[in-house]
C-alpha cells in the first residue's frame, strides 16, 4: 500500500535561476525557447464504429493521413501556444519525409536540427479511432530510431540554451537519457511524458526530471499500481516523486489531471467540458502546454489547468498536430469555465 501524501498549498517549479516572467492572460513575451527531442511520424489514422478484437475484421467508415509522432506533436502544440520551439529528431528521405517538414515549418517550428536519414523511411503510425473517439497506436520508429546520443552531444549548445527539454520515449531510451543529463548539467528544465512506457528496466534517470507526464496507463507500466480514481493518482503521484520526480503530473482523461510535488503539493485539476471525437493528441496537447506555462514562470495548479484546456480543444478534432489549439483558443476556454 503507498503512503497517503500530504495535501498544501501550490507552489511554483522554477527555484532555479532561469527566467520566470509573470503569467497573464495575453501572449507572453519570447523567452528562451523549449527544445524537444522526439517522434516525427506520419499517422494513418483510421474511423471504424468499433476497435477490432484480435482475429476480427471491422469495417472503417474514413481514412486520413496527417502529420503525427509525439515529438512533432507537442513541438506544434508548444508552438501554437506561442512559444518558440526547436526539434530535434530524424525522418527519412521520402515523400513522408518531406511532407512533414513542409508542416513543422508551416507551424513555425524550427527544424534545424532534424537530420534525414537516406537508410530508413519515415516513421509512421496506424491509429484506428471508435465512435466514442478511443483510440489504439501502432508505432513503427523506422527513421525515429536512428536519433541517437551522438546526435545530442552534438546539439549540446541548443539544449543548453533553452529554457526546458521536452521529452518522450518514441526515440530510443538511450537518447533520452543522453539529452536528459544534457539538460541537467545545464539546468534547463526536464520534461518527460514516458510514452510509450516500458514495462520493465526503466533507468532511474527517466524519474530523475522536473516534470514527469504519464497518464494512466503508463502511470501502471512504469508502477505496477493501477489508476482508476483520482484519489489513486494522488497516491501513485507520490510514488513517482518517491522515485525521484520533482512534479508528477498524472493524466487522467475525463477525469481531468493530478499534480504531486516534492514539496508536498497534491491537487487535482478538474476537466473542462468539451466534445470527444478523437483523443489520439490530448496527451501531447496536455505536456506540451503545461510546460510552455512552466517556462513563463506559472504555479503547477495554473500550468496544469492550462494544460487540461489545451487537452480538452485537442479532443474535439481528428488527427494528432492538426487538432491543436492556438493560444487565443485554451485562454477563451479557460476564461469560459473559470
Amino acid at each position: 500500500m503507498l503512503d497517503q501524501p500530504i495535501e498544501q498549498h501550490d507552489t511554483p517549479l522554477i527555484d532555479r535561476p532561469r527566467p520566470k516572467p509573470e503569467a497573464s492572460t495575453e501572449p507572453p513575451k519570447r523567452h528562451r525557447g523549449i527544445v524537444v527531442v522526439g517522434s516525427i511520424n506520419m499517422d494513418l489514422v483510421i474511423r471504424a464504429t468499433q476497435l477490432p478484437r484480435p482475429g476480427q475484421t471491422v469495417h472503417g467508415s474514413d481514412f486520413h493521413t496527417l502529420p503525427g509522432g509525439k515529438g512533432a506533436n507537442q513541438a506544434i502544440a508548444a508552438a501554437r501556444l506561442e512559444a518558440e520551439v526547436r526539434l530535434i529528431g530524424c525522418v527519412g528521405e521520402d515523400a513522408y519525409g518531406r511532407q512533414l517538414l513542409d508542416h513543422l515549418r508551416n507551424e513555425q517550428v524550427d527544424i534545424k536540427h532534424v537530420r534525414i536519414t537516406p537508410d530508413r523511411p519515415s516513421g509512421v503510425a496506424i491509429i484506428q479511432v471508435d465512435s466514442a473517439g478511443e483510440n489504439a497506436i501502432t508505432h513503427i520508429a523506422a527513421a525515429n530510431s536512428q536519433l541517437c546520443p551522438d546526435d545530442l552531444n552534438v546539439l549540446e549548445p541548443a539544449i543548453a540554451s533553452a529554457s526546458a527539454l521536452l521529452c518522450q520515449l518514441e526515440v530510443p531510451m538511450s537518447t533520452v537519457c543522453a539529452a536528459l543529463r544534457i539538460a541537467r548539467r545545464h539546468r534547463v528544465m526536464t520534461v518527460l511524458d514516458p510514452a510509450p512506457a516500458p514495462k520493465h528496466d526503466i533507468p532511474d534517470e527517466l524519474y530523475e526530471v522536473d516534470v514527469l507526464s504519464p497518464n494512466q496507463t503508463e502511470t501502471e507500466q512504469m508502477t505496477g499500481e493501477r489508476v482508476e480514481s483520482v484519489a489513486e493518482a494522488k497516491l501513485v503521484g507520490a510514488e513517482l516523486v518517491r522515485r525521484g520526480a520533482r512534479c508528477a503530473a498524472l493524466k487522467l482523461g475525463g477525469e481531468g489531471a493530478v499534480i504531486v510535488t516534492e514539496s508536498g503539493l497534491v491537487q487535482h485539476i478538474p476537466p473542462f467540458r468539451t466534445t470527444v471525437t478523437d483523443t489520439t493528441a490530448a496527451g501531447d496537447a496536455f505536456t506540451a502546454a503545461l510546460t510552455v506555462g512552466l517556462t513563463e514562470g506559472m504555479s503547477y495548479a495554473d500550468a496544469a489547468r492550462m494544460g487540461c484546456a489545451a487537452g480538452a480543444l485537442a479532443v474535439r478534432t481528428i488527427g494528432a498536430g492538426q487538432s491543436m489549439p492556438t493560444r487565443a483558443q485554451v485562454m477563451r476556454l479557460m476564461r469560459s469555465q473559470c
